[in-house]
């Protein structure tokens, strides 16, 4: 029963996140807020972000070694891109 209302709480926190701002985010924040993203990935977002500049939209981000398609759609809806 605790596991049950663990996972609830879990999944609302979830569910309620605020998407991260790609082009701000270190990549610690990057890796916490997005699924599949691990901190080596995330550090290449930053790396790849600092030397081309801040990203404008989601297929930008396959530029990205490591980064794909499926990726992005698993995120989509929790990356944003206002720039710094």
């Amino acid at each position: 029963m605790i596991k049950y209302f663990i996972f609830l709480l879990f999944f609302s926190i979830t569910l309620h996140a605020e998407p991260i701002n790609i082009n701000t985010s270190n990549a610690t924040e990057v890796a916490n807020a997005l699924n599949g993203i691990g901190l080596k990935k995330a550090n290449a977002i930053i790396d790849f972000r600092e030397k081309n500049g801040p990203f404008s939209s989601l297929n930008e981000l396959t530029r990205v070694k490591g980064i794909g398609q499926k990726t992005l759609n698993k995120n989509q809806h929790n990356i944003n891109f206002a720039n710094p």
